[in-house]
């Protein structure tokens, strides 16, 4: 074999070898430390406090919960079904406005059926329903968990509580997390839309933001002010 081979050789199996090296740095990348943390955003940070700082156990945390639920693929709402949680969600704020409490407690439920609508894990199993969210809906989950915990605070069906009743101010400002995570799964999925429903979702958006704008009174002195 002659000498001009041999260094072919070589220069084939170094690219080779680098190519592979590539590879798994961005295998890594997507499911390590670095993939997880963009992945999860705040949720991340939430996993690492929970560990105490031990960040190798809440990215195992973190790992697990992308292998149980990184493949569900999220069901469409037609547009007269997103339409009318759209309707329900409005109500419930309005009904805020004279019960804070069961407005809360009734935006926990429609949370729940909606994330159930769209493929996640039933309502009844609210820790593993909360799980998949975080997977795919990570920046506004923690909202649902807000009012979920509110709506726990509030009292047991026997009048007793574990914890005291919370305000409507940190109720309020619960509604409105939540409502983040609602529109988040109102909205279509990555891959979803065709030209139909692109048009449904401009329309869609366009209610949302003048929905903004004539929010409650309770609501009202809670939104930036523009100008």
């Amino acid at each position: 074999m002659s000498t001009g081979v041999i260094i072919a050789l070589i220069v084939i199996v170094a690219v080779v070898v680098a190519v592979l090296a590539a590879l798994t740095v961005r295998a890594r990348g997507a499911h390590g430390g670095g993939g997880l943390k963009r992945r999860f955003g705040p949720e991340y940070d939430r996993a690492v406090a929970r560990h105490d700082g031990d960040v190798q156990a809440a990215e195992r945390e973190l790992a697990a919960l992308v292998e149980r639920h990184g493949g569900l693929r999220e069901r469409p709402l037609e547009p007269a079904e997103r339409e009318r949680y759209e309707a329900r969600w409005t109500a419930t704020q309005e009904h805020f406005v004279d019960s804070p409490r069961e407005a809360v407690a009734e935006a926990d439920r429609l949370v729940a059926e909606l994330a159930g609508a769209r493929g996640f894990p039933d309502g009844g199993q609210y820790e593993e329903q909360v799980a998949a969210l975080s997977v795919h809906h990570a920046r506004h989950v923690q909202g649902y968990r807000t009012v979920h915990r509110l709506v726990g605070a509030n009292g047991k069906a026997d009048g007793s509580s574990d914890a005291a009743a919370p305000g409507t101010e940190e109720l309020r400002a619960a509604l409105l997390e939540a409502r983040a995570l609602f529109e988040d799964l109102l909205a279509p999925a990555r891959g979803e839309l065709t030209a139909k429903k692109t048009e449904t979702t401009t329309t869609t958006t366009a209610r949302r933001e003048d929905h903004g704008r004539h929010l409650p009174r309770a609501f009202q002195r809670h939104q930036p002010k523009e100008g």
